[in-house]
């Protein structure tokens, strides 16, 4: 998102931050009607570009979208909805794709109020491995050809009882309403959502070896200096991984021994 679009998001954000503050807001029924309403303008293209439409005033959209909306979602909601067409869009898209990264954050809300945030996101992480591994899963999840329940029931059989509840809404709905992405990216979109609700960069450690608690720990400690903010480490093991340890951080990869490059980093810092 660009200029306008990025500023109404940041301001949607913290209208939801402040809802789910309170703790008589259901931050995952929230989820479930952002995802909703979300569904509705994805498919209703003249709907989302008259809600867009900066020839029309903000309020005039609100009530419009009160009126859509009354009986079908909480007041909760159709106020964040009326809050959100009433800023400016760059794009009639931006709006919808805002609206669905709030459902996916608000989803992510409930597992942190519930402490379940760290395994959401370990369970993101390691979902995504499965999937990039067994070519047969991801094609029976990204068949287009297949139907939005069939998926569902697949990731059903998959995830239920066996992932916290949280990452079951988050997989099902990027699987089912994949919008044009990738089901590799949408993951990795997820994980740094997860990651951003604990102010937390995601690092991706490959070893040829498990790690050990300790080794876990240092190494977090590690790059949080490195970096200079706290650090959530994905873990994964592969005895081919050149130099003993792979770590990528956003775009940057850190091959080798990772001693040195930190070593070299501290004497940079220093000087």
């Amino acid at each position: 998102m660009n200029g306008a679009s990025r500023e109404a998001l940041a301001a949607a954000r913290e209208r939801l931050d402040a809802l789910t503050d309170s703790t008589s807001v259901d931050a995952a029924q929230l989820a479930g009607e952002l995802a909703a309403v979300t569904a509705l303008l994805d498919r209703e293209v003249s709907l989302r570009r008259v809600l867009t439409d900066p020839a029309q005033a903000g309020e005039a959209k609100a009530e419009l979208v009160q009126r859509l909306l009354a009986g079908q979602v909480s007041g909760t909601t159709a106020d964040l909805v009326s809050g959100l067409v009433r800023s400016r869009w760059s794009q009639s898209r931006d709006l919808v794709d805002a609206l669905e990264e709030l459902a996916n954050v608000a989803d992510l809300t409930a597992a942190q109020q519930t402490g379940a945030l760290d395994s959401v996101e370990d369970e993101l992480f390691r979902f995504g491995r499965i999937v990039s591994s067994n070519t047969e899963l991801r094609a029976a999840l990204t068949d287009r050809k297949a139907t939005a329940s069939a998926k569902s029931e697949l990731l059903r059989s998959l995830l239920g009882g066996r992932a916290d509840a949280a990452t079951e809404r988050l997989v099902t709905r990027l699987v089912t309403a994949p919008r044009g992405r990738s089901l590799e990216a949408g993951l990795e979109s997820l994980s740094k959502l997860a990651a951003e609700r604990r102010d937390r960069v995601v690092a991706v450690v490959t070893s040829a070896v498990s790690l050990s608690d300790t080794q876990k720990r240092r190494l977090g400690a590690a790059l949080a200096k490195l970096y200079g903010r706290q650090m959530h480490l994905n873990l994964d093991v592969d005895p081919e991984v050149v130099g003993g340890m792979r770590v990528q951080v956003g775009d940057e990869v850190i091959n080798g021994s990772l001693a040195d490059r930190i070593e070299d980093a501290a004497r940079r810092m220093a000087s």
